[in-house]
């Protein structure tokens, strides 16, 4: 942790990367795209609380499947007016509109598995003939 001027922590790009398991690059990706916004100090990167928060909901929103902009959309909205409620129906329309996507790949996946175990089933019975 960097001693700052406050008494609030603050973090290093390198703890920060350290601690989400990122590279730096990455956590300097999500800066330029405005995601997260370090204090600078010189040329020193300065992580609040706020930085790590957002780094670690951008980092979920990634696992999950949602693209950056949504996720953006998402954090950006729990600085709005009444944020939080907004923030929480919007999540959770992306979360249906993903769960339904998944469930379609499932699916998806579910019949090309049926479809090669149909088409090796016949291949065998070939082979068997020929033997």
């Amino acid at each position: 942790m960097i001693d700052g001027m406050t008494s609030a922590p603050t973090w290093t790009i390198a703890e920060v990367a350290d601690e989400f398991g990122v590279t730096h690059r990455t956590v300097r990706h999500y800066e330029d795209l405005g995601l997260i916004s370090p204090e600078r100090r010189g040329t020193q990167r300065v992580y609040h609380r706020r930085d790590r928060t957002r780094l670690g909901l951008i980092l979920r929103g990634k696992r999950l499947g949602f693209p950056l902009e949504e996720i953006r959309t998402i954090i950006d909205l729990f600085d709005a007016p009444r944020g939080r409620r907004t923030q929480l129906e919007y999540v959770l329309d992306q979360i249906d509109e993903r769960r339904a996507d998944l469930d379609q790949r499932l699916r998806d996946i579910q019949d090309a598995i049926a479809e090669l175990g149909e088409f090796e089933r016949r291949c065998r019975e070939d082979l068997d003939k020929l033997a």
